[in-house]
């Protein structure tokens, strides 16, 4: 096997910590800017050359089915025919040239059993994979040659996580500036941006059981078959109601930083 990697999104899980935000759209599916935080990370992967998806599906799978069935309609102006309903899209809007396989991998299983369960799917000897739910300004094009460089099976992205809480600059009683999320300057974490080679497939099972960061990780570690791929830009995920109004108010206000693409 060769080829271009495909990019495997997790789009499964239901995103409890959001509470009544998910009840009626899965987590990948909650609007920045107007179009899911799915559209936004497909695109990060598409501004970098990766355009073959795999969205590996669970809770309220339908609704991630029916966005691209109708994404032309949803992203482009249209004329309709209201006598026949008959209906053209006037292609004033760019068109994503994606391909999107869209996979059920049940509804209760966990992360490991749904990238075993795409497995059939992959048609290159490594492919990406990351969650439905981070953005960053990463070179995955970099990202992947690191990963081919060391011939492991894996690479994590390492990141410096967003502050919880703003952090205040002080001269005595004065606040000199304040930075709303502050980038940490200690401390790795991951990123949620992988590249894994075919290997990673024989240490899973498509179990509803089987997890991803708890056993095949942790054994990959042990094993020396990981590296990290050191990522000193901007990262942020959407786990919180929190998170979901920041990331809009920083589309609303051009300072998107994953946003890299043209319109």
């Amino acid at each position: 096997m060769s080829g271009k990697p495909p990019v495997v999104i997790l789009c499964g899980g239901f995103g409890t910590r959001l509470g009544s935000e998910t009840d009626n759209i899965p987590k990948p599916m909650i609007p920045v800017g107007g179009r899911p935080i799915l559209w936004h990370i497909m695109s990060i992967y598409s501004h970098w050359g990766f355009d073959d998806f795999i969205l590996a599906l669970g809770y309220k799978a339908d609704r991630v089915k029916d966005y691209f069935l109708h994404y032309r309609e949803l992203n482009d102006n249209l004329e309709i025919d209201l006598g026949t309903g008959k209906h053209r899209c006037l292609n004033d809007c760019a068109s994503a040239s994606w391909n999107v396989k869209l996979v059920d991998t049940g509804l209760n299983t966990l992360k490991g059993g749904r990238i075993k369960r795409v497995e059939k799917y992959v048609a290159s000897d490594d492919f990406f994979l990351t969650y439905g739910d981070g953005v960053a300004d990463i070179d995955v094009r970099n990202l992947l040659e690191y990963h081919r460089s060391h011939g492991k099976t894996g690479t994590i992205t390492g990141v410096n996580p967003p502050s919880r809480f703003g952090e205040m600059m002080v001269k005595g009683r004065r606040v000199v500036s304040f930075s709303e999320k502050p980038q940490v300057s200690q401390g790795l974490i991951n990123g949620g941006f992988f590249v894994f080679r075919n290997d990673l497939f024989d240490m899973l099972t498509p179990s509803e059981s089987c997890d991803f960061e708890r056993g095949p990780l942790e054994e990959l570690a042990r094993q020396d078959r990981l590296r990290v791929y050191l990522h000193n830009g901007m990262w942020e995920c959407m786990d919180t109601v929190r998170d979901v109004n920041h990331l809009n108010r920083l589309w609303e206000d051009n300072r998107a930083f994953w946003k890299k693409w043209k319109d």
